[in-house]
This record gives C-alpha cells, structure tokens and sequence, in this order.
C-alpha cells in the first residue's frame, strides 16, 4: 500500500499538470534548434575525428589520452546534454580506454547559471505571469547549476522552503542533437580500442538522458523513494509540490545539508555511520524493488545532523533506473555463486542480465570483474573497501587485467540493464572509498538480501510502481 499523502500529492499533479499542458505549450524538438546544435557540437567532435585521421594517414598513432585531451577541449565550453553525456561515459568502467575516463571526468557540470531574464521567462510559461505572487520569496541567484538545468530556493506562500529546479531553454533539441553526437565520440573510440562495442550503452544513456529531460517523470521517481525508504528516518527524500511543477520546472522541499566530503576527515564512527545509511539508501531499493539511484555523483548527497546522529539527504532524481526481477535476480544469484565458487551459477546469472556469446574465456573475465565488484561483501569481518590499497590504486589491477582479456576477446557488448547498475555500484564504492568507511559489508549486504523471494519482490514492485505512477519494467 502507498503512503496516503502520496496518492493524494500525485492525484494532484496529475490534475494539475493536464491543466498546465492545455495552457502552455511545450518547447519542441525543433529542426532549427537541432541543426544549431549539430554545428556546434559537430564541429568540436568532427575537428578531433579528422585530426585523427590525418595523423594515422601520416603514420602517427595518437594515445588514447591525447585524443581524450582534445575531445575535452572541444566538448568543455558546451553548456547542455553533451557535457552530461560525456561524465555519464566516464564513470562507466571500461566504456572508454585508459586515459579516456580521467579526461573527459574534468568537464564540470557547474556551467555558469543563466540569468534572470532567463528565470523570469521560465517562470512565466510555467506557472503564468502572475507566477511571483505564488511565492512569498524567490531568489533571484542560483543555489546551483548544471548541465540541463539550475536551482533556485524559493519560499511557498505557507512559509515552507522550497527548492526550484527550471530546464534550460531548448533542451530537447539539445539532447537530440547531442545524442546524434555521441555516436561520432564512439567512432573515434572504436578505432582506439576493441574491448567494448559500446552499442547498447550509447542506447542505455539516451534513453536516460531523455528521462532526465521530463520533471513530472522525476517527481514521480522521488515520490517511489519517498515510499521505499519512508521507514528509515536517517534518510530524507523531498517532496514535490504539485501546483507549483510542470514538465519543466519541478519544486520540492528543501533540505539543508552539509558535502559529503566534508565529512572525511571525521571520527571514524561518523563516517562508518553515514556510509552505513549510505549502502540502505541504495541497496535496499534494488533488492526490494528493483530501482536504483543510478547517478553517483557526490553531489546528488548531502549529510544532515539529526538528535539521534548524522543522515543523508537524496537529492536529484533525474536519473533513475529499473530493472526487471530477473535481472536483480541475476544479481544475488551472481553472489551467491562467487560465494560458493558455482561456475554455472555465475553462467546463469550473466544470461540472466542478457550477455550473449558467454565463452570459457569471457566468463573467467566477466568473474574477475564480480570477484573485485562483491570482494568486500564476500568477506565477513569489518574491513574498509580497499582493504590496505591506498585508494587511487584500489582496481587497477582488474581493471587492467579485465580490459586486456577483453581487447582479446572482444568486442563485447554490454548489456543495456548492466550500464547504469554498474556505473551506480562502482559511485558508491567511491563513496566509501572517499569517506574510508569500516564496515562489515559481508552482514550488511545479506540482511538486505535476506529472504530474497522474486515472486515476493515482483508483487511489491508493481504495487509501488502502480500507485505512484511509474512504469514497470520491460
């Protein structure tokens, strides 16, 4: 059953919103708009193309990170979706070759905010030109601002504070224009390294990048962590506000909160505490649920101190992923057979995910890679994730040892529902990472997974994803 507050918000929203979408119109996928960004985005992905072509004409191999340098000079000054599909690629292992990842890493989503004519035109096709008067305080500066969209803290007329996330003009075209884009970017990596055919992840980013473009869509996924997670209070979610959302403008409530990473240099109770809420936060979803937060940048956290200790605060849900049981399935029963050393287990568990072409010599790979990934959760005692590797060579080892099985091998191709599960787990090992966390992960993982049932979970699933409104996986 959904928290009754819940039901009611969304049956608001929805109401609200079929009034909104007969008012207003929507910005369209424009021809124009899309043929700007083309010349824009195009000629910084084309110029590094055909430099590399003329170099390997002239016999000059460029390094990987020669090309990955020049392809973060031309994508860095982009305000927009590239710049968000390019930190997306980045932290997902082994999409790109070595040297790669680190550059394109160092494009900041911190674009510079737009102003307040901006601001005020965006208000005004949202919520209509008396759109002031339904705030007693709305701060002209940005709190924050990114790649597809910037945050502006805002006063209800009730006195409560609230948070106000507007799109960028034009983002449609944008992302369509960009995504075109990104198939240009895995030429140039196609011909650098063999590995991974990155065609379902180029699928998997669109198709995430598209969601993150709709805020009634997000509302909806922060509303069904509102409901996984209601019954732990040390984590907070926000709450939207129906009359005061569109597809382009989502409010909610707005939770103060500290940097995670300033709270590495704490007492190691602090830290082993926040990082235990941490691994609830995000595990208890994908077992229970089959959802993730599936975008592991720090930002996306903040810690609150509570009377009875320190919390967290979600934040953005923009990027959401879900996944159908059998896939979480596969998850656990991939543990279990690292567990037990079942070959045909682990087999099992990769079909389940949909690789394909599963030899001798791509499953002894795939299971360096689950070695490294449940290490920590394999092993029952207290231990930090690196266990005594100093963090910037924690993975190097099988990351290396796994891209060159693969350059043997490959390419191999991803499956869509793997991209983003494995981009989110190795965030939040980061997370521990950064704060140095000493847990007994081995524990913590088994009482999320305890009594796993996939008739159980599917049943719970479609009950939440029902209520609040969200689809169910396919």
């Amino acid at each position: 059953m959904c928290v009754e507050t819940e039901c009611d918000t969304f049956e608001v929203l929805a109401a609200t919103n079929s009034r909104k979408r007969a008012s207003v119109s929507e910005e369209r996928n424009s021809l124009s708009g899309r043929v700007r960004r083309y010349a824009k985005v195009g000629a910084g992905v084309g110029g590094v193309a055909a430099r590399y072509a003329g170099q390997r004409a002239l016999g000059r191999d460029p390094s990987p990170i020669e090309i990955a340098g020049e392809m973060r000079t031309a994508l860095g000054g982009l305000k927009g979706p590239i710049m968000k599909v390019a930190q997306m690629i980045a932290t997902i292992p082994n999409a790109l070759p070595e040297g790669f990842s680190e550059e394109l890493a160092q494009l900041q989503s911190n674009a510079p905010a737009m102003g307040w004519a901006f601001v005020k035109r965006r208000m005004r096709s949202e919520l209509g030109s008396d759109w002031q008067k339904k705030f007693s305080h709305f701060e002209r500066e940005s709190a924050a601002a990114a790649s597809l969209g910037q945050v502006h803290k805002a006063e209800s007329l009730e006195g409560q504070v609230l948070a106000c996330k507007l799109q960028y003009p034009d983002m449609q075209s944008a992302v369509e224009a960009d995504l075109k884009q990104l198939n240009a970017m895995f030429s140039v990596y196609r011909r650098l390294d063999k590995a991974i055919d990155p065609g379902e992840i180029s699928e998997e980013v669109g198709a995430r990048l598209r969601e993150e473009l709709d805020y009634e869509l997000e509302a909806r996924h922060m509303a069904l962590f509102r409901l996984i997670l209601s019954g732990d209070p040390a984590i907070t979610v926000p709450e939207s506000v129906p009359d005061l959302s569109t597809k382009r403008l989502l409010t909610m409530t707005w939770h103060d909160g500290d940097p995670l990473l300033s709270y590495k240099n704490s007492t190691e109770e602090v830290r082993n505490s926040i990082a235990q809420t941490m691994f609830r936060a995000w595990w208890i979803p994908f077992n229970r649920y089959g959802v993730i937060h599936g975008d592991p940048h720090l930002g996306n956290y903040s810690i609150r101190e509570t009377s009875s200790g320190y919390g967290i605060n979600l934040l953005d849900f923009g990027c959401v992923r879900t996944f159908r049981l059998g896939f979480v399935k596969g998850v656990i029963d991939l543990y279990y057979a690292m567990q037990a050393d079942d070959r045909d287990r682990a087999v099992g568990a990769y079909e389940q995910w949909g690789f394909k072409n599963l030899s001798n010599d791509l499953i002894d790979t795939l299971n360096i890679w689950a070695q490294f990934i449940y290490g920590p959760m394999l092993d029952d005692r207290e231990r930090t994730i690196a266990d005594g590797i100093s963090p910037g060579d924690y993975g190097r080892k099988e990351a290396f040892r796994v891209h060159s099985k693969l350059r043997e091998l490959g390419p191999v191709r991803p499956p869509r529902e793997f991209v983003f599960m494995d981009r989110a787990a190795i965030g939040l090992g980061a997370v521990f990472l950064h704060l140095d966390a000493k847990l007994n992960f081995y524990r913590l993982f088994n009482e999320a997974i305890d009594a796993f049932d996939v008739d159980v979970v599917t049943a719970r699933q479609a009950d939440a994803f029902n209520q609040i409104g969200v689809p169910l996986p396919t």
